[in-house]
């Protein structure tokens, strides 16, 4: 008897010291053919628990089925069995999903010998407490998800799927920062979301994250063989998120992330300066006199989740050189609109009039600003040819200030947005633009940001797009006028010589005196 008991002993004190010890010897899991089968770690398995041990914080890309959520639970249920008054949460898209760890917890414990059990203080679906304080909950993604919770362990499964993700950390993170660990698994969905975000800047060395990767060809009973039947079922752009873990191929983002990486390498760069009281008025390039300049605006709508943007562009050279994103109100927005068009040249200016965009073009027209844009009041119709400024043509009753995103015009835009983004036929500057195209998604066929983002700076941007053409024709006919005007001038003075203040005609009546020098000014008259 003595004998067990020591060997008991020796066993119990071996689980404490090395989780592998404990998951290889008596876990077990629910296999979907085989039933209930002791848990062999794979090699790769293996690796993934020492970083475990190691890393307070791991993020794991991997590939699909790999067991990664069924190692975490074990890992899960080691610590809530060698340790008081632990507390897991596990975070899923869905309740169902989340309770499936508390399950495959629930099953593993289940199968352990009665010298490795503790009492049950609480046991149901989504919930597991031991006598010992420590216990395992599940919750579905919601905004207070992991709030006021001290937080020995967060699993965060399917991490990259998951809404609001960027809430819940904010406030799981405070719980954890005394100790705490985290484990944020998934396959990818796409570029710019918070577990992209947090695999990239774990890379980089920007947060306190430890990152592992788990390939297909990981997993040692998987050959190219299985790899090739997996495009054939998912599909390559499927296959290639959910086999081969990859950010670029996998997810719906409107416009190419290789694109968008292309541009924040390439193009995106600190502003020159970030003005106004806020600090969000980023600034690439000051007005030049001698460039004519495009504004477009759209209104936050007033609920405080979305935000008040401006994209201001060289509107011949198709660069970016001033963006506004904040949550000024409607008057103080519309006052700020009429100083930066005002600054940039009379600008001309662009405001979408959908819910309380109204409110900001009511104080732009009260003020008076004179280069804002109408279009047919009929917005069903898209006539670029018929829309126009207040400054250039006469207004109708037909015709109302701003422009109105439909859900006929809003596929245009889009569609503009993406070719000309694609095709590299403007100078993006902003990385906060290129962060909010990343998760610019399709979804069930319409285009948005990903659930938790914002698309305020994308839609002000799109709208930019769609008006440049108009507004290439108005500056035009305004060019036209000018040109004109200055010709008319020039015929004048060839008839009457402009005379100085000593009667005597000077021999070049286009000469001015600039700061004491001379300077030629006839090349204006083209």
């Amino acid at each position: 008897m003595s004998d067990i008991k020591q060997a008991i002993k020796q066993n119990y004190l071996k689980c404490v010291q090395e989780p592998s010890y404990f998951i290889n010897q008596f876990c077990t899991i629910q296999h979907p053919q085989r039933g209930k089968i002791k848990f062999q770690l794979y090699p790769f398995q293996f690796d993934v628990l020492k970083e475990y041990e190691k890393n307070d914080y791991n993020v794991i890309l991997k590939s699909r089925q790999l067991g990664i959520s069924t190692l975490s639970a074990a890992y899960a249920l080691w610590m809530m069995l060698f340790q008081n008054d632990k507390n897991v949460l596990c975070i899923a898209t869905t309740k169902d999903t989340a309770k499936n760890i508390v399950t495959k917890v629930r099953i593993m414990y289940e199968g352990l010998p009665s010298w490795l059990k503790t009492q049950i203080i609480e046991n149901n679906k989504l919930s597991l407490i031991f006598k010992n304080g420590s216990q395992i909950k599940a919750l579905a993604s919601t905004e207070s998800a992991g709030r006021s919770e001290a937080l020995s362990l967060l699993i965060l499964d399917e991490a990259a799927f998951i809404d609001k993700i960027d809430t819940i950390w904010t406030a799981a993170q405070q719980t954890l920062a005394t100790g705490g660990q985290c484990l944020a698994i998934s396959t990818p969905n796409g570029v710019g979301n918070w577990f992209h975000k947090t695999w990239i800047d774990a890379q980089d060395g920007v947060n306190k994250f430890n990152t592992v990767k788990l390939h297909w060809s990981a997993h040692p009973e998987r050959d190219q063989s299985w790899r090739d039947e997996q495009d054939k079922n998912l599909g390559p752009s499927q296959a290639a998120q959910e086999c081969d873990a990859d950010f670029l191929s996998s997810g719906r983002s409107v416009v190419d992330p290789a694109i968008l990486e292309w541009y924040k390498e390439k193009m995106c760069c600190e502003p020159t300066e970030k003005s106004g009281f806020d600090r969000n008025l980023w600034i690439w390039g000051y007005p030049d006199y001698s460039k004519q300049y495009l504004i477009s605006a759209d209104v936050a709508r007033g609920d405080g989740t979305d935000y008040s943007a401006a994209q201001v562009f060289d509107l011949e050279e198709m660069e970016q050189v001033a963006e506004y994103k904040g949550q000024l109100g409607t008057t103080e927005f519309g006052n700020f609109l009429i100083e930066l068009a005002t600054k940039y040249n009379d600008a001309l200016l662009v405001v979408e009039n959908n819910n309380i965009g109204w409110a900001t073009l009511q104080t732009i027209i009260d003020r008076g600003y004179e280069n804002l844009f109408y279009q047919e009041k009929n917005h069903l119709v898209v006539d670029e040819d018929n829309q126009h400024t207040n400054r250039y043509r006469n207004i109708d009753k037909n015709k109302i200030p701003g422009f109105t995103t439909t859900l006929r015009t809003k596929p245009l835009l889009i569609a503009k947005m993406e070719e000309y983004t694609r095709e590299k036929m403007v100078k993006l500057k902003s990385t906060r633009l290129i962060d909010e195209l990343f998760v610019f998604i399709y979804k069930n066929s319409k285009t948005q940001a990903l659930e938790g983002y914002n698309d305020d700076l994308v839609m002000s941007y799109s709208i930019l797009l769609w008006i440049r053409d108009t507004a290439i024709r108005i500056q035009s006919e305004r060019n036209e006028f000018q040109s004109s005007l200055v010709n008319s001038i020039g015929s004048l003075n060839e008839r009457t010589p402009i005379m100085t203040n000593d009667n005597k005609p000077k021999n070049n009546p286009y000469e001015m005196d600039i700061k004491g020098e001379k300077e030629d000014l006839s090349w204006l008259l083209g």
